[in-house]
């Protein structure tokens, strides 16, 4: 079931900062749904970790007991078949995670409207509860920096992820807006701003 306030779903190119996107729109009086979070609390879920033992082993769990999520991603990243595995075990949590997220939303008179920041969100079928969609794009060297700053990717494992959702030029086509993150905070903000006033869910300055 939709949310009665609009939900803006981020989406776009890995490291093009979805999740800088999504701080800015909470500044701003959105309530942010961070699916990506929700996932990595779900993937440590007793019922989860277990299943995804039985299913790939050991190995994919680091010595504490958790999920080693690096582990798991080099195995789905090179199968789709293993992709399609963890997926039907974490969406439906996660789905459900975020519908009490939006339930939250709703009931809070501050929220103006939610964002839900997903890495998969079109993949997911997500996009059905989102009234609006932003692509957040960057070019990708500064993207790559970002990842290998953040995570130690390789621009190998980069074009292995990208290679696993859908292609750029598609979310960009699904998109209602562009917001292009190429590194000037100021300019960002005001984008950011700008495009939520265009919508009506910013009060004009």
């Amino acid at each position: 079931m939709r949310p009665q306030k609009s939900v803006i779903g981020l989406i776009g190119a890995i490291g093009a900062g979805k999740s800088t996107v999504a701080a800015l729109m909470g500044s701003l009086g959105g309530f942010v749904v961070d699916a990506d979070k929700i996932g990595h609390e779900v993937l440590d879920e007793p019922a989860v970790r277990e299943q995804l033992v039985e299913r790939w082993g050991p190995g994919v769990l680091h010595p504490d007991g958790t999920i080693n999520r690096r582990a798991v991603g080099a195995i789905v990243f090179a199968d789709p078949a293993e992709r399609k595995v963890l997926e039907a075990a974490v969406f439906p949590r996660i789905h459900g995670r975020e519908a009490e997220l939006f339930a939250l939303a709703d009931a809070d008179p501050a929220a103006r409207f939610i964002v839900l920041d997903a890495a998969v969100l079109v993949e997911a079928g997500r996009n059905e509860v989102c009234k609006k969609l932003v692509f957040v794009d960057a070019p990708r060297e500064e993207r790559l920096k970002r990842l290998i700053a953040r995570s130690g990717w390789t621009a190998e494992e980069l074009t292995r992820r990208e290679a696993a959702q859908l292609p750029l030029a598609e979310k960009r086509r699904l998109a209602d807006a562009t917001l292009d993150n190429d590194g000037d905070p100021a300019e960002l903000r005001e984008a950011v701003a700008t495009l939520l006033r265009r919508w009506r869910l910013l009060a004009p300055t």
